[in-house]
């Protein structure tokens, strides 16, 4: 399926993050902007799925069809640009800085936080008749997940805290997985399953990704879920995102730069 070697896709992950700090404030933003209503959606989709069937795994199996065609119509998700900008800052390619990865970060977040925010009001709106009617199942459930996640870490301390850092990790292992999928063959159909499974595992694992909790906090409290902004922020955003960056970047990013881009001589043998 017109698969391509590791030296050639990863040259393209620089490529594509250096394309990514040029691009126009606009157009950053409204991919941004998109990437998190489209991975929102995916997320009360997968939630719903799982609790009208009570089966999880069709849930999480089903998750990935969000993430695919955000990544398909070049959307981009705060967890991909971390993995991919920074590759170009350490390529030296002309014209890239740290502010302008810096610049692409915040840019993203601010679009991707929008666009799940908008989701999580629509969907609100649409299981309460215009909030003049109880949510039923899924809006207790989305409530009680975000109760989980953010005090309940909290009920835990720091122990709490750094286990959602390395849950972030993990997750943007397996997402920035997905990433990279996308570019390791020219078929649609390949990249569509290369994609799939690195994203369903995360999904299935309860792993943390910080703009799928960008729709699905704001979403719980607007259901009844009870714990505070400053709880959401602190107690999941703030080390999901750190977690999201760490995990992207050592787990994905360099491992797959510095053996094949930056490649070391091979051995000479007597």
């Amino acid at each position: 399926m017109a698969y391509i070697e590791p030296s050639e896709f990863v040259t393209k992950m620089v490529d594509a993050g250096e394309q990514k700090v040029y691009m126009s404030t606009k157009d950053t933003l409204i991919r941004a902007f998109m990437a998190g209503a489209i991975l929102g959606l995916a997320a009360i989709f997968a939630i719903t799925v799982a609790t009208k069937t009570g089966s999880p795994i069709l849930g999480a199996c089903l998750f990935p069809v969000g993430f695919i065609m955000l990544y398909l119509m070049k959307f981009d998700l705060l967890t991909g640009v971390f993995t991919l900008v920074p590759l170009a800052l350490l390529d030296k390619r002309p014209g890239v800085t740290f502010s302008g990865v810096m610049r692409n970060w915040g840019l993203v977040f601010l679009g991707n936080f929008g666009g799940a925010m908008t989701t999580a009001f629509l969907m609100s709106f649409i299981l309460t008749y215009g909030y003049s009617a109880d949510g039923g199942a899924i809006a207790a459930k989305v409530a009680s997940i975000g109760e989980a996640r953010t005090v309940g870490y909290q009920e835990h301390g720091l122990s709490g805290w750094i286990t959602i850092f390395f849950r972030g990790m993990l997750c943007n292992w397996m997402v920035s997985m997905g990433v990279v999928g996308a570019m390791i063959s020219t078929s649609a159909g390949a990249k569509m399953a290369a994609m799939w499974m690195p994203v369903m595992l995360f999904f299935f694992m309860g792993f943390e990704h910080s703009i799928v909790n960008m729709f699905l906090f704001p979403f719980s409290m607007i259901m009844g879920g009870d714990f505070t902004v400053y709880d959401y922020l602190v107690w999941n955003e703030i080390p999901t995102v750190l977690g999201n960056l760490a995990g992207g970047l050592l787990l994905v990013g360099l491992p797959l730069y510095f053996t094949h881009v930056k490649t070391s001589p091979s051995r000479k043998l007597a």
